[in-house]
């Protein structure tokens, strides 16, 4: 009987330690501390899920601008000129004296950029959509025009009667030769030539040229007017190397959403309209690090390239990204709001309990990922955050079983959910209102905990 008496005291005595424990404030937080740490593998594979979408959306996007046209980059047109080169060799005949014998080796080339290149454009943007995704595509029309001026010949020892006009060429590359939509017709001197794809092409690079020019273009005069048609759909980029000794470019569109970027950017201030945009530029030979001539081959000069590049202007991935990189954040500080209500009104709630809250949480990120495919991010976020915050307002309600703390919980995530909100939306002042956020909220942790008896 007294071992049975005993044996009953001890677990009544077990039972009570393991109340003390569990019910205890340090076993809560180890609760709090490894619920928070186990929602990470979810959260891991929904931040998974965001750049898988993305990437998806990046690929659909790279096949609209195959199938249309890529991005567009203009240079040219220059004037190829080929000269006979030689070389001297020596030899001695039978009787021993010395001869010198030039024998003609191939030709090498003078390339001759534009001494003045005006381009005149319109852009016509639109949406292309494949499935839910969609990609800015364009049509343009450029009028190219422009003067060469004789090069000095002499300055690159090239004799005059080495010059073998009739193989003369003018160049035109562009990076998008499927998108061309018209012939292109290259009109100087009165005459027309039609560009023809010739040659193979330089990386990404395509070369047009016309028809052999036949003789000295300078012959009667110290330069030659040219003008030249230039029609092409692409997407995305349009953008201009400035080869002229001045480059003068004037671009309309009416597409507002776009970038201005690359090695220059436009000179006037008014360049974004209220049907889309009107952006002037001037390049000077001083602004950039190449001559009007060059030997041999043709470099590349792309890094001085600039222009437009249309863009989507709301990119749901990039804010859901956002989003997440919060969401440690969002689960941390309402368990600390459930972990403050369950001591200051002695409530008692289950692990379990803890976990659903935080499952709901993880919940609100897939719910915002797939509503944003389908609608504006701003709409996702705030159908996504008032569903997931009535959720846990009213599984809250039935466990603590009080208004006054239920209207608590629900006062509290609105707020978070709308500081989260108002951060993702915010780029250059993010970093500042995030930080006086963070200090307001731990301000009001610390002063509802300080009666807490730890």
């Amino acid at each position: 009987m007294e071992n049975e008496n005993y044996q009953q005291n001890s677990i009544e005595n077990s039972k009570k330690t393991t109340r003390k424990i569990t019910s205890s404030t340090t076993f809560r937080m180890i609760v709090i501390g490894a619920l928070t740490l186990i929602l990470m593998i979810p959260m891991m594979f929904v931040m998974s899920l965001v750049n898988e979408r993305e990437m998806r959306k990046n690929r659909v996007i790279r096949e609209i601008n195959r199938d249309w046209g890529g991005s567009v980059e203009i240079y040219g047109p220059i004037l190829k000129i080929p000269y006979k080169t030689y070389k001297t060799s020596t030899s001695f005949n039978d009787k021993g004296k010395k001869v010198e014998t030039v024998s003609f080796v191939g030709y090498e080339y003078l390339y001759v950029y534009p001494n003045e290149l005006n381009i005149e454009g319109n852009i016509v943007g639109e949406p292309k959509k494949r499935g839910i995704y969609e990609s800015a595509v364009y049509k343009s029309k450029s009028k190219i025009t422009g003067n060469f001026t004789p090069p000095d010949f002499k300055k690159f020892d090239i004799p005059e009667k080495d010059i073998d006009w009739q193989k003369a060429e003018i160049i035109f590359k562009t990076t998008n030769n499927k998108g061309i939509m018209d012939k292109m017709v290259w009109q100087w001197q009165n005459n027309k030539y039609n560009f023809s794809l010739k040659g193979n092409s330089k990386g990404s690079y395509y070369v047009f040229k016309t028809d052999y020019l036949k003789h000295n273009p300078f012959t009667a005069t110290d330069k030659v007017d040219f003008s030249m048609n230039y029609n092409v759909k692409g997407s995305q980029t349009f953008k201009i190397i400035p080869i002229g000794n001045q480059t003068k470019v004037h671009l309309t569109s009416n597409w507002k959403d776009t970038k201005f970027e690359g090695a220059f950017l436009p000179d006037n201030n008014d360049k974004i309209t209220e049907t889309g945009f009107d952006a002037h530029w001037k390049v000077i030979d001083y602004q950039r690090a190449f001559s009007q001539f060059h030997q041999n081959n043709l470099p590349n000069y792309k890094d001085y390239a600039f222009g437009t590049n249309f863009i989507i202007p709301i990119d749901e991935y990039a804010k859901a990204d956002r989003a997440t990189k919060y969401a440690y954040l969002i689960i941390f500080l309402t368990f600390i709001v459930f972990f403050i209500i369950q001591n200051v009104g002695k409530v008692q709630m289950h692990p379990f309990q803890y976990f659903l809250i935080g499952i709901a949480l993880v919940v609100f990120y897939t719910l915002l990922i797939s509503i944003s495919e389908h609608s504006n991010f701003n709409l996702s976020y705030i159908i996504s955050a008032t569903a997931t915050v009535l959720l846990i307002t009213l599984y809250s309600k039935a466990i603590l079983n009080s208004k006054r703390f239920t209207g608590y919980i629900f006062a509290s995530l609105a707020m978070l959910y709308g500081y989260i909100y108002v951060i993702i939306q915010l780029e250059n002042y993010a970093l500042l209102v995030g930080s006086i956020g963070l200090f307001i909220i731990l301000a009001m942790i610390m002063y509802f905990s300080r009666k807490i008896k730890w």
